[in-house]
């Protein structure tokens, strides 16, 4: 046999450890995981140095803006960025304009993808109120989950939230049932509109619009008593629920709780929750400014024990490109920035470097970033582990040498607006990326040709799904 591809002289991690060797590729899949000396001959081979080969990252929360929005970033950009931090799929979130609440909008955003891809990804669907006959129509076009807003459109982003809403617990409850007749998971941005509206109100009565207002205007108990009342929701309704980018370790106990009480409820939180605290905030401002909003060290270290404890299912990394100058506008009124870090490149290397440091373990960590993903939302077992017969999706990482963050060497066309993490030294930088066999960085250097490479991905359960 010959192979597509071999990579030798890694540490392969495979069912759970680490082993020395190589793997071989054939037809995008994954055909052997042995010792170097029963590789077959290829017509690529990728040196890995000693370095671990681990399962490309399956990131569970990814905007790009494409289309609506192709100035913050466009598909080529940022499934560039997804590949330079080892990302070799990720699960699109439906914000855009318009949004995915129907089966036309989403078969053009697969239709705008597609040329343009550099990895792998899924879509989420919109759940509204505004169109509920919608949603069974768009759960049979193979989207992996609905996602969902608890709040009014943003101001000056009503089509971007269009048919994305659920505004009152009217809206909710109605929209929860469409979604449980689904059968598929609901993905909700869980804060309590009320209580944030009136605070920011108070306080721009106040001409209290600093950057500190934007963690003040949405305190823990947005977010707390929110995922209290979803979580009675679900309970209701028999929705399957997720509850996206979780910052407190309070809301983390709830659903902590709802699993130990057999509901089928997930919990995603990002890296900026558990490495970046509201000080943060203090120092960028608008570029820190993330909804929800960081949160002080006590909240940041102690939700590391969700992390540990196996109550955390995944990490995403809640990409979403903006352009400096809608940031820059939040200088003088925080609350007039747009919300969100453009950070997919710093999930890997900053998980590596605190398994590192000895804040969880390695299986934890593949867990969080690649398995749990693609086993919850269907793309198992194609994609989130290095096994025989699976999808090649790999990236090569350096433990070794020590790097030092600056914004300016990311990928992402929104690079300029994330310095959050400049001067943070880490190690497990992505030095190769394969997706389904096909080489698309090597040696941090994006292969041009991989343009349009990346596909779209239906769940298992789809009728018809291609592996």
């Amino acid at each position: 046999m010959k192979a597509d591809l071999v990579i030798r002289n890694g540490q392969i991690y495979a069912n759970g450890e680490f082993f020395r060797g190589g793997i071989a590729v054939r037809d995008g899949k994954t055909v052997l995981i042995c010792e170097d000396q029963y590789l077959p001959e290829a017509a690529e081979v990728i040196d890995a140095e000693g370095n671990p080969v681990l399962p490309g990252v399956v990131d569970s929360h990814v905007h790009v803006r494409d289309p609506g929005h192709r100035e913050r970033g466009t598909f080529v950009s940022e499934t560039k960025a997804a590949a330079a931090g080892g990302v070799t799929c990720f699960l699109e979130h439906p914000i855009s304009s318009p949004p995915p609440y129907s089966p036309d909008i989403l078969q053009n955003r697969i239709k705008v993808a597609a040329p343009q891809a550099f990895v792998d990804y899924a879509f989420f669907g919109a759940a509204g109120a505004e169109f509920p006959e919608e949603v069974e129509r768009v759960a049979k076009e193979g989207i992996v989950a609905f996602k969902t807003f608890l709040h009014e459109a943003p101001e000056g982003r009503d089509e971007e939230f269009r048919g994305l809403t659920m505004a009152n617990d009217g809206e909710m409850l109605d929209g929860f049932r469409a979604v449980a007749k689904t059968g598929l998971i609901l993905t909700v941005h869980a804060e309590n509109n009320d209580i944030i509206q009136r605070l920011i109100r108070q306080f721009r009565a106040e001409g209290k619009v600093g950057f500190e207002y934007h963690y003040k205007s949405r305190p823990p108990i947005s977010e707390i008593e929110t995922v209290s009342k979803l979580i009675l929701f679900a309970k209701e309704t028999g929705t399957r629920v997720s509850f996206a980018h979780i910052s407190t370790p309070e809301a983390a106990e709830l659903v902590k709780q709802a699993k130990l009480d057999g509901m089928d409820v997930y919990l995603e939180t990002c890296p900026h929750y558990l490495f970046l605290t509201q000080d943060t905030i203090d120092k960028y401002g608008p570029y820190a400014k993330g909804n929800p909003p960081l949160r002080d060290r006590r909240s940041m270290e102690k939700l590391w024990d969700y992390i540990n404890d196996g109550s955390v299912d995944y990490i995403g990394s809640d990409h979403g490109p903006f352009l400096v100058a809608e940031k820059e506008k939040g200088m003088k009124d925080i609350f007039t920035a747009a919300a969100g870090p453009a950070c997919i490149e710093m999930t890997l290397p900053l998980m590596l470097t605190a398994v590192r440091d000895g804040k969880l373990t390695m299986k934890r960590m593949v867990e969080l970033v690649s398995e749990n993903t693609a086993k919850i939302f269907g793309l198992w077992p194609r994609k989130g582990a290095i096994q025989v017969g699976g999808d090649a999706d790999y990236v090569i990482v350096d433990m070794k040498n020590e790097y030092t963050v600056s914004n300016k060497d990311f990928v992402t066309q929104s690079r300029d607006t994330s310095p959050m993490y400049n001067g943070f030294k880490l190690v497990g930088k992505p030095i190769h990326t394969v997706v389904r066999g096909k080489v698309v960085m090597r040696g941090r250097q994006i292969d041009e040709s991989a343009q349009g490479w990346g596909k779209v991905l239906y769940p298992e359960w789809r009728k018809g799904a291609k592996a």
